[in-house]
Formats: structure tokens, sequence, C-alpha cells
């Protein structure tokens, strides 16, 4: 004999009084005193009788209860249980309810050990932070697509381009980490993005430098022996970044040789080597002379704690008129070693810690040329210090 089914009807719910009833096929109505009620599901599955809930009457109508039932029916008929899965549909659902800018905290925590000084700068997060989160933080990552990104990256994509392009990079590692997580998100949205962005128009500006020819005159007015024209000339003469500079530490001195860590050098993440940088009777000398400064052993402290910041040297050469910044001594010592040298190509990229060759070669390349280097740094401070080539 064939289950009786719909039994109820709207009608008569309205004027059914306190109790259970039944609407067929495991479909049952709690009524209350007052009127309300709630729906659930009645089935058996692996030999247990279960109950689910459908919902609250009269929000959930009898139309939609028996449509809700109908679809939770077929999965005991394929011999799942209803509960379970649902259970497992409302995690999933939570997951990918995740924020971005929660999963952009717990990416940027997760890779703070491949970063140098362990991302202590924010240097790496400050990109999504200060372009991507104040409009897509609070949005599931879930519903995170080009189109959202396209409209938040436009406005710095020409005008910041160096910017705009660290910002999309760091959005799609988030998005991977995301993935990893388990949530759904579209992998692709950044290149996607970056299509509907378009080509940059930027154009990188060369940094402004003095010409080595005039670079003695400026080194010996560093006369005064503060610690930022130390600072400054030990740079000069070592033709390094400012970073090294910033960090260098007794510790790393080893005679007339300097080694920088290679997380204070520039470059990929996964670097693994360190850098030898020959110091000249110059530099041994302002060494010496920054010895008396020297806190923790770092020869440049600031006032307060740690070292003296990334702007020092720079606003020191801007407030003596120039336009030229620290950076830019790299170019004159360069210019200086093409010009006034005839030292190897190799070997002048070499002092200036820039890789030579392509990948392959550079893989097979672990000369640093060290000894060369060596009687080219002399000679440059010689230069800087006499203003004499020979």
């Amino acid at each position: 004999m064939p289950l009786e089914t719909n039994k109820l009807t709207s009608q008569t719910i309205k004027s059914l009084s306190a109790g259970k009833f039944s609407d067929g096929e495991g479909l049952w109505l709690v009524k209350y005193e007052n009127g309300n009620g709630k729906w659930f599901l009645r089935y058996t599955i692996y030999g247990r009788r279960r109950e689910m809930g459908l919902g609250a009457f009269p929000t959930v109508t009898l139309k939609e209860a028996r449509e809700a039932a109908s679809k939770w029916r077929l999965l005991v008929r394929d011999g799942k249980d209803p509960i379970s899965e649902r259970d497992k549909l409302s995690a999933s659902g939570k997951l990918n309810m995740s924020l971005l800018q929660e999963i952009a905290l717990d990416a940027y925590e997760s890779r703070k050990a491949e970063l140098r000084e362990d991302g202590k700068s924010g240097r790496w997060f400050s990109p999504i932070r200060n372009h991507i989160l104040p409009r897509l933080g609070k949005m599931p990552v879930s519903q995170i697509s080009q189109l959202e990104i396209k409209d938040t990256l436009s406005p710095i994509w020409h005008s910041k381009a160096v910017t705009a392009r660290k910002a999309l990079n760091r959005l799609n590692i988030c998005l991977r980490h995301a993935a990893a997580l388990g949530l759904e998100v579209d992998l692709q949205a950044t290149e996607k993005a970056k299509i509907l962005l378009g080509k940059q128009r930027h154009k990188p500006q060369n940094i402004a430098s003095i010409h080595w020819k005039d670079v003695p005159q400026f080194y010996q007015s560093l006369n005064q022996g503060s610690i930022t024209e130390l600072a400054m000339k030990l740079l000069i003469l070592t033709a390094v970044r400012g970073k090294p500079i910033r960090f260098i530490n007794l510790e790393q001195i080893n005679d007339d040789v300097w080694t920088i860590p290679f997380d204070l050098m520039k470059g990929r993440l996964d670097a693994t080597e360190d850098f030898r940088v020959p110091l000249s009777t110059q530099a041994l000398e302002i060494i010496n002379q920054a010895k008396p400064f020297a806190r923790d052993g770092f020869l440049f402290p600031s006032k307060v704690k740690g070292v003296i910041s990334d702007n020092t040297l720079g606003k020191f050469m801007a407030r003596l008129g120039l336009k030229e910044r620290p950076h830019g001594f790299r170019s004159s010592f360069r210019g200086w070693v093409a010009e006034a040298t005839s030292t190897p190509f190799e070997v002048a990229e070499t002092c200036l810690a820039h890789s030579v060759g392509n990948k392959s070669s550079q893989s097979y390349q672990r000369e640093d040329f060290l000894e060369q280097r060596k009687s080219i740094m002399n000679k440059w401070g010689h230069f800087l210090s006499t203003g004499k080539l020979n």
C-alpha cells in the first residue's frame, strides 16, 4: 500500500492545535500553543532513526518544507546522512565567508620566516594593507573577483606602478594561501585583473647621482665626524646599498673584509649566500672613527634605539640642497670604474653585488673576485680622499 503524502494543507495547518502532525514521507510539523512551530524530517540511515530540523513555522512555509524534505530524502536514498552532509556544507560556508583581512594577516604571519628580519619592517605587508584592504578587507575572500581587484587598483595602476604591482602580487599570494586553507577562491583572479587593468605607462626614474669626478669634493666636505657623516662616507667608500650600512655590526668585520649577511642584501627571498666587501684603508679608518658611537656592536645607532633610519642619509643630502640621493653613489662608482679603470665587466658588476649572466651561468659562477675587488676599492678610496686618479 503506497505511503500517504501531502496530508497537510496551508489552511488545515492554521486550524491545528498544539501537537505533532505528519505530512507524509517523514516530514513532520510540531505546532506550539502560540501558533508557531517547527518542521523536521524523520529518516532512517545506517539502521538509526534520526530527526533533522528544517526550519521554523510559519517562516518556512509548507511548500518550502516539502521541497527541503524532498532534497534531503534523495541523499538518504544514495546512502548519505543528510545531517552530516549539511554540517559539512555549513562548515564550508563558514570557511568561505572568511574575510580577506583575516586571510592576509595569516598569510603574512606564515611568510615572516622567509622575509628579511622576519618581516619586522612590515614592508611586505604595507602594499596590501594600504591599497587592498581598505576596499576589499571586509569582503569574503571567496567572493573576490577580477572586477573588484581591477576597481581597487585602477586609481594607482599608472601613477604608482611599482606599488600597484607589489599589491597585486601580494594579493595573489593571499588568494593562494586561502586556497591552501581549503577555501574556494579564484586563483586566476589577479591575472585576469591584470589584463583588465592593461599595460602600465609608468617609466622607471633613474636615481639622481653626483658625477664621479665631483664625488671627492662632496666626500671631503664630510668632515664633522657625526654618525650621519661617517655612515655617508662608508656608504660612498664601499658602494653598497643603504641597508647594509645602517646595520653594519663589528661582528661582521674580519680584518679588511666586511661580510654582509644575505638577509641584508637586496635580492631573491631564496638567497642563501652572504656577500663579502673588501674594505679599503680609508673605509677601515671610518670604521675606527665610528667605534666610539657603537651600541650593541652596531656602528651607526639611532639616538633612541636601533640603528639610523633608512631616511637619515637622504634627508641629510636634502638639507644640503642636493637633488641627488645616497643610492646614486653606486652609479657614481660604476661610472668611475668604467671610465677611469680597465676593470673587467664581471668584476665591476660584482663590486655592486649585481648578478652577471643568465640563471644557468650564475649557478656555476661562484667566484666573487675578492682580490681584484680589493685593488679596485683601494683605488676608489684613494681617489675619494685625494681627488687624484693615480
